[in-house]
């Protein structure tokens, strides 16, 4: 196998290691559940929420600046530019990662009591900040190679890292009781962190074997500190208001009568229902990844009509995709939750959220486009603006409506930021989608979901589901012959692609 590959096999490459890694991931979740209960859940969530934080404080953006200007060097065949902006990537991660490696550890006992209101996840969370600096030199690497289209080796490394991950953190599991719940959140950290040491010292030692062309020194620091300056802001804000507002829900919704345990409620929306609900989108998480340096080479070279092409093509299978999958979540909803997670109610959360599906897909993909063409700086206005309102909307609405309050801010919160993001990327890479088209698309989902639900058995619904959105979809012309051209041509290419 070639080590470059075109961006539809390198997303179908990807698409087959993440639902791999997804399944098992998801079954885990299925293993943790039963070992430590939603109660347990609830607590490795909340430490997991305050590790993210961690963690996109540590890489600052360095991951996706690295992604993006060696995509834009290797566009414009400046090559020997690489290993400058590497270095510099690498040092500039270290000064960040070590800091908030060494604020965590001194801070856990402070943030366990305060934050997460139990001291249980102090070990946790210093096991964490001990290897932080090296989990976030991984994410350069896996920036580096996703830039070059090194997407086979991606895959074989990120499926050694899973496999070694699960390993180690069941073999951990074994030694500590079920009751234990924070030896079981320091097993559940110290696994993935042993996963992500293996994943950077395979990358690492990989790179280290190709022979680089480098130029003179260079000085890069302006051209990082440009991209990961706004990248890291953003993600600052977006996963500190995140961390902000998980670490609320289980406080705010014990103001709410109606819920018996807050700290169980949270564990069954965030660690059942939510992998649950994201499990199918591995395949536009993929697709994500291949789209980002795919349009910052684009943008490089000035390829609009390329830009256009991919703009277009990615919000209509997107958008698309995620209707079929919506749609077949809300009719299985009781049954795929009654089969994973017996008895704990999670069946009426996941049919809720199955409704939001389309929107979370497609924002996917508008997302990395927006990346893709250098649009950091309005992501960041976007999500300081939709997460502010979250976490407002979540203080006022949960007290007073439970779980139908978050809910409710999860949609409205979301929504904002969808349209100001596909608003900002139809500006800029004009796609040539009109407004009708996911309105119809819209109108022929509904009246599939009418259709289907009709029919008695999950599995019945589905298929008169999938075989009504189809027909209608056709009938709307939202979905058309040239659209099975197309993916005959993906699959078999006659013709290079626009």
């Amino acid at each position: 196998m070639s080590k470059k590959m075109p961006i539809f096999y390198g997303a179908m490459m990807l698409t087959g290691v993440n639902l791999l890694l997804r399944f098992v991931g998801t079954s885990f979740q299925v293993y943790l559940s039963g070992q430590i209960g939603p109660e347990g859940v609830g607590l490795l969530q909340l430490v997991l929420s305050v590790s993210g934080l961690a963690l996109t404080a540590g890489i600052a953006g360095s991951r996706t600046c690295a992604m993006y200007l060696c995509a834009e060097d290797l566009g414009q065949k400046r090559k020997g530019n690489v290993p400058w902006v590497l270095t510099g990537c690498f040092l500039y991660c270290l000064l960040t990662g070590g800091a908030v490696s060494l604020t965590l550890y001194f801070a856990a006992p402070w943030i366990a009591q305060t934050w997460i209101g139990n001291m249980e996840a102090v070990s946790a969370l210093r096991t964490f900040a001990a290897f932080l600096p090296l989990t976030c030199l991984c994410g350069v690497m896996t920036g580096y190679f996703t830039a070059a289209n090194r997407i086979g080796t991606l895959a074989v490394v990120e499926v050694a890292e899973q496999i070694f991950c699960m390993g180690v953190t069941v073999l951990l599991l074994l030694t500590i009781p079920p009751e234990d719940r924070g030896g079981s959140c320091r097993a559940v950290v110290l696994g993935t962190c042993a996963g992500n040491l293996l994943t950077l010292g395979c990358l690492w030692f990989l790179y280290q074997k190709e022979r680089k062309e480098r130029t003179n020194p260079l000085p890069v620091s302006r051209r990082i500190l440009g991209t990961a300056g706004p990248l890291a802001l953003a993600d600052d804000l977006k996963a500190g208001i995140s961390a902000t507002e998980n670490l609320m829900v289980p406080k705010r919704l014990a103001l709410y009568p109606g819920v018996a345990s807050p700290l169980a409620s949270f564990g069954i929306l965030t660690g059942m229902v939510f992998p649950v609900m994201m499990f199918p989108a591995a395949i536009l998480f993929s697709l994500a990844e291949v789209l980002i340096p795919e349009l910052a080479r684009c943008a490089a070279v000035g390829s609009q009509d390329r830009i256009r092409y991919l703009a277009n093509r990615n919000l209509r299978v997107s958008l698309l995709y995620g209707f079929m999958m919506g749609g077949g979540m809300f009719l299985l909803a009781e049954s795929i939750c009654q089969w994973l997670y017996p008895g704990v109610g999670a069946g009426q959360y996941l049919r809720w959220f199955a409704l939001l599906v389309p929107m979370l897909y497609c924002d996917l993909i508008v997302d990395a486009m927006t990346k893709g063409l250098g649009q950091q700086k309005h992501c960041v206005r976007y999500n300081i603006l939709s997460n502010a309102l979250d976490v407002a909307l979540l203080y006022v609405l949960l007290p007073r409506y439970g779980i139908v309050g978050y809910f409710a801010s999860f949609f409205l919160t979301h929504a904002l930021n969808f349209l100001l993001s596909l608003r900002r990327l139809i500006r800029i890479s004009r796609p040539g989608l009109p407004l009708s088209y996911p309105c119809l698309a819209l109108s022929a989902w509904l009246i599939a979901l009418f259709g289907g639900s009709r029919f008695t058995g999950g599995w019945a619904q589905v298929g008169a589901f999938l075989g009504l959105f189809l027909v209608a979809g056709y009938a709307f012309g939202v979905i058309s012959p040239g659209d099975f051209h197309w993916l005959k041509n993906l699959i078999k290419p006659q013709k290079s692609l626009p």
